[in-house]
């Protein structure tokens, strides 16, 4: 009996500890590992950084400039579900998934009008100053988007080797992962 005890207050400890570990990378802070050259020469392949997730639970919009983790899923909607599910310990479980999370720069919010014209990128009719960017975008022709409510537009600083908003669209809040603090 005595031993049953102890094996008991051992699995309650673990399974608390289990609780307090998944609510914390759910919904406050969460590692995520830089995967291609994207963010190059910001963030580098496999190197490893830190989200707030903070502002995805309290529904904030990005603002300018911020760094976040995407996850690129865009056309279906996701749930506290997918987030308990794409808890690192589950996907070490279950097996890992594709890479479906990107690490990208917001470059435009709600309302805003993004333009590239003449090899520069426009907000709103001002030129954006980037100098972050890894190179001068290789594109001739001129482009315009509208990011609709409740999305963001985002890109890589390696322009001209990143798969984001130009590609895939604008990213839905719920979409937005975290923000990058270090």
């Amino acid at each position: 009996m005595k031993m049953l005890t102890k094996i008991w207050g051992w699995m309650s400890t673990c399974g608390m500890a289990f609780v307090i570990t998944l609510f914390i990378s759910v919904f406050i802070f969460q590692p995520y590992k830089v995967e291609g050259h994207s963010m190059d020469p910001t963030l580098h392949d496999q190197e490893r950084i830190y989200v707030s997730k903070l502002q995805r639970t309290f529904s904030c919009i990005p603002e300018y400039g911020d760094i976040v983790i995407i996850d690129s899923r865009i056309n279906r909607n996701r749930s506290l579900k997918d987030d308990i599910m794409e808890f690192p310990a589950f996907e070490f479980i279950l097996g890992k998934k594709d890479n479906i999370y990107y690490v990208k720069r917001v470059i435009g919010t709600p309302g805003d009008v993004i333009e590239f014209k003449d090899d520069r990128f426009y907000r709103n009719g001002v030129e954006l100053s980037e100098p972050y960017i890894k190179e001068t975008m290789n594109h001739s022709s001129e482009m315009k988007w509208v990011v609709p409510e409740n999305h963001v537009f985002v890109m890589g600083d390696n322009r001209n080797y990143s798969y984001d908003s130009r590609a895939i669209g604008f990213i839905p809040l719920e979409h937005i992962m975290g923000k990058m603090i270090f």
